[in-house]
């Protein structure tokens, strides 16, 4: 793993008195004044507008050298440059505003790596209309979130690739320093356990393995508030686990059943999340086309998502629930043992299915966990997360992740959730007319439908068939967790999508009221 940690801070002196490379501030389309700037860095500031070259638009900048200006007799600027980073005109929603500040965090550091700067401080804008532990909080996932970079492979370093700020600062902008500094901590650690998950998507196949998921989990055990488990091949044959064991048939690699507890209070009710942990996906038998097949390195990213978020978890902590996660860990490969076309699985608890496609293998996992978790840990909810279809990228495309569930009010949650941190979900619909898609001759079920229509949907019956009453929502992240749509904070490759969605959606639970039957 790379270390991704950027320190961030706060700085309770004057902004101009700030020494190191770069001083940052926002401002909105419109009001052209940079609190803290002196009245000397304004009039230069409405100067600049008159001229055209900096209005306050969204994501616009501007950059200055105070050295090489005069602002007035009583004003210095300490800093080497001065950055403003327009904010553009107030959103109307509050959730278009906290995305905002992201974005802004995002810019300021890409613009910070491009002049090749180690020390940043951002000063707040003070009267912008969000909770101050909001303002501080996305700002700080936009900033950490867009100083990532992937290195860890390159031996030779690029001298024109953007650098890595080493330290943000945050100034609070006249806003009340100790809510700065709760919403500062929390962006940190949100974005941290993000970059985290980058981290374990950007990892070739040969680096991040099934063992390494259990490692993981077993230091997130060791060094937080979290129990760990970790079931070996031995164990997943007594369990008879015949979805994870299948799907490993044609590997060298081991598989593992990897559980994270996060347990406050016995009369709390428990979430259960489920992340697919495919660390390569060949495809099997039924092999993938060799073009673009190097990027199945990413088939780990709901196991990624779900991981991140219980370290996330352990250090913020979640109020009402307490939380169980889930990462089935495999590759899926075609040795001379693998799974074929036609053959029969039995899953634990003793439903049996078809296999039609030895690529469709990450439904086969999630079964067996699905299982597994409802029956062991009784929770009043289930998350499952996992790189399952490209059909949802047909649908979809790279904007919003897809969303399947058993439950309209745990479903509204998550979509809630999605919306507050910017990962958007779409609802899609489920019911018996999908169902009968994957009806059996020979087995329980098979684990394709007849033809490719609706394969997102019918993925998810599968699925569906492991969770009987209990209230239930599939992420589908095929389309957002590689390629995510291009955003400042995003880079391109894996996007660690699901994390904050997560985090948020177990921050904010509601409890669920009724099952919707007819779903």
């Amino acid at each position: 793993m790379s270390d991704q940690t950027t320190a961030i801070e706060l700085f309770d002196q004057e902004p101009s008195t700030f020494t190191g490379d770069l001083l940052v501030y926002l401002v909105e389309e419109g009001h052209m004044q940079a609190a803290g700037f002196g009245a000397g860095g304004n009039r230069l500031l409405t100067k600049v507008q008159e001229t055209g070259d900096f209005k306050g638009e969204k994501d616009q900048i501007f950059l200055l050298y105070p050295g090489l200006m005069t602002l007035d007799a009583q004003q210095t600027i300490a800093a080497r440059k001065v950055l403003f980073v327009g904010l553009g005109k107030p959103d109307e929603t509050a959730n278009g505003r906290r995305e905002r500040l992201r974005l802004a965090g995002g810019v300021i550091a890409k613009q910070a790596g491009a002049v090749k700067v180690k020390k940043v401080l951002v000063v707040l804008p003070g009267e912008y209309p969000l909770d101050t532990v909001e303002i501080a909080g996305c700002l700080s996932e936009g900033l950490l979130l867009g100083n990532y970079r992937f290195d860890l492979h390159k031996q030779a370093k690029d001298d024109d690739a953007p650098v890595r700020v080493e330290r943000f600062f945050l100034h609070d902008g006249g806003l009340a320093a100790g809510a700065v500094r709760e919403g500062l901590e929390l962006g940190r650690i949100l974005a941290e356990a993000t970059c985290a998950a980058r981290d374990m998507a950007n990892q070739p196949g040969n680096c991040w393995t099934p063992a390494e998921f259990a490692e993981y989990a077993k230091k997130l055990g060791k060094k937080s508030r979290l129990t760990c488990t970790v079931f070996d091949k031995a164990s997943l044959q007594k369990l008879r686990m015949g979805g994870i064991l299948g799907v490993n048939q044609g590997s060298a690699q081991p598989p593992f059943l990897v559980i994270l507890e996060y347990k406050r209070n016995k009369k709390r009710p428990t979430i259960l999340l489920v992340g697919k942990g495919l660390t390569f996906d060949s495809g099997g038998i039924s092999a993938k086309p060799p073009a673009g097949m190097e990027d199945m390195k990413c088939d780990m990213c709901g196991g990624a998502a779900v991981l991140a978020a219980m370290q996330a978890i352990a250090e913020i902590g979640v109020p009402g629930v307490n939380v169980v996660a889930l990462v089935p860990a495999t590759e899926n490969l075609s040795g001379s043992a693998a799974l074929k076309p036609g053959d029969v699985i039995c899953h634990y608890g003793g439903k049996t299915a078809e296999i039609i496609n030895t690529d469709a293998e990450g439904r086969l996992i999630l079964a067996d966990a699905l299982a597994y978790g409802i029956k062991t840990y009784k929770p009043q909810a289930v998350i499952d997360v996992a790189t399952l279809t490209g059909a949802v990228i047909i649908g979809l495309g790279h904007h919003y992740t897809g969303l399947l569930a058993n439950n309209d009010q745990w479903a509204e949650q998550l979509i809630e959730a999605g919306a507050r941190v910017g990962e958007p979900l779409w609802r899609l619909p489920l019911g018996p007319e999908y169902r009968k898609q994957i009806d059996s001759r020979i087995a329980d079920m098979k684990n394709v439908g007849s033809d490719r229509s609706g394969g997102t949907i019918v993925a998810a019956c599968y699925l569906q068939e492991f969770v009987g009453q209990t209230p239930w929502a599939h992420l589908d992240i095929a389309g957002t967790a590689w390629g995510f749509t291009e955003k400042s904070y995003i880079p391109k490759g894996p996007s660690g999508i699901g994390v904050r969605t997560l985090v948020d959606c177990l921050r904010q639970w509601r409890p669920i009221q009724s099952v919707d039957k007819n779903r």
